[in-house]
């Protein structure tokens, strides 16, 4: 008997994405606690991390999207720490990139379900230095949580001087080891120091629970971990949901063939997608979405850029890399999110010194009110800006967005 595929509009799809997120949940009746944390982990499954600072760090600014103004602090304790009254809730680990993963996801990470990942242009290193592979990992056994900086110095390796305009990919030896072994996880992250990663062993780090629990069949891990790639996306192509933690294709291809057969994932057409798309079923489809949020460029509703535009009509890179004169929006440029629609992007800097939440560049989307959406934009700023410790919001002169949005901040109120 041929099973009906149910095809569904574009909008319905993109109210699914932004429920399975946590964009239809209620917002705290008051300060965020852990159990509001805990929440938006289970929906969005991991957060990404990332080196960047010039306005937050990426993996605390989703939580915000979601709660709004909250105590950082809330994230930095279920990372790195632990106690009897409150375990670790996420340890860090390769997953979508870098990211802080729920703890009991650990097993799954190396169950041979990923594709090849870049620590393996390490090996050559690992190969000719065996002995200081032991050495690194006594050492850690005994100093940590401990920097690969100090390592050296405990090591007394050897360390070569940084060429003039040398890349921060230029590693010593011991900095591409550290990482080889955090990569296959012999060491992880104990804690972090000024946004250093100090490795430790997993058996310092993860619950006895955790590390007793056998490692699955790649197949395994893979129909595993798309179960929750489908309820983080709510609604998704293959490749979207194997995108989520970076599957082997293989094994995310015959993982949803399984999860479909199984009744744990249901086939649906979208109308005007290309490929089949998937969900889970009796997942949430809201009838409307309200509520504004400002998304990081490292937030899993947007990092995939090609499924962001076909979802949202909202084509959006970043440009970082990009030279100054080149960009077209800024250097990191958050989309704003407002009942459901991606209406405008921002540029956004904390000035630290200053006090303010510079905006150098406010952009809207073509044909949206932007009367009101600077109104929006502006109010969601002040927001930001107090939660980050700043004193106001200065938005500068690039974009057509920008001078409604200054004259809104001017009058704007937290």
């Amino acid at each position: 008997m041929t099973s009906t595929v149910e095809t569904i509009g574009p909008a319905a799809a993109r109210r699914a994405a932004l429920a399975a997120q946590g964009f239809a949940d209620p917002p705290p009746s008051g300060p965020p606690t852990r159990r509001h944390l805990a929440r938006v982990l289970d929906r969005v499954r991991l957060l990404q991390l990332d080196s960047v600072n010039v306005a937050v760090r990426a993996h605390y600014m989703p939580v915000f999207s979601r709660l709004g103004p909250y105590d950082p602090t809330l994230v930095d304790d279920a990372a790195w720490a632990h106690s009897a009254r409150r375990p670790r809730l996420l340890v860090e680990a390769w997953a979508h990139e870098a990211s802080l993963v729920p703890v009991q996801e650990w097993p799954l990470l190396w169950s041979g379900a990923f594709r090849d990942r870049w620590w393996r242009t390490y090996q050559p290193v690992v190969d000719r230095h065996p002995s200081l592979v032991d050495d690194i990992m006594s050492a850690v056994k005994e100093l940590g949580p401990i920097g690969a900086g100090a390592l050296e110095k405990a090591l007394e390796a050897p360390t070569r001087p940084r060429p003039p305009g040398a890349s921060w990919w230029e590693r010593s030896d011991v900095k591409r080891i550290c990482e080889y072994l955090f990569g296959t996880g012999a060491l992880t992250t104990g804690a972090r120091r000024h946004f250093q990663r100090l490795y430790d062993l997993p058996e310092r780090v993860l619950p006895p629970s955790v590390l007793a629990t056998p490692v699955p069949s790649a197949q395994e891990a893979a129909r595993t971990l798309l179960r929750g790639a489908a309820t983080a996306l709510g609604v998704a192509t293959e490749p979207e949901l194997r995108d989520y933690y970076r599957l082997a294709p293989a094994h995310s291809q015959a993982a949803v063939a399984e999860l479909v057969e199984a009744g744990e994932l249901e086939q649906v057409q979208v109308r005007g997608w290309d490929r089949p798309a998937y969900r889970v079923p009796g997942a949430r489809v809201p009838r409307r979405i309200t509520g504004r949020a400002l998304l990081c460029p490292f937030d899993p509703l947007v990092w995939e850029r090609a499924r962001t535009e076909r979802m949202f009509g909202f084509h959006y890179r970043i440009e970082i890399y990009v030279p100054e004169p080149k960009r077209q929006y800024g250097y990191y440029v958050f989309p704003f999110l407002l009942d459901g629609e991606l209406v405008a992007r921002v540029d956004l800097k904390a000035d630290r010194v200053a006090g303010v939440l510079r905006v150098p560049g406010a952009f809207a989307e073509p044909g949206v009110d932007e009367r009101r959406v600077a109104a929006e934009l502006a109010a969601e700023l002040q927001v930001m800006a107090g939660w980050l410790g700043l004193d106001g919001v200065e938005v500068g002169e690039r974009g057509g967005l920008a001078a409604p949005l200054r004259r809104e901040s001017a009058g704007a109120h937290v």
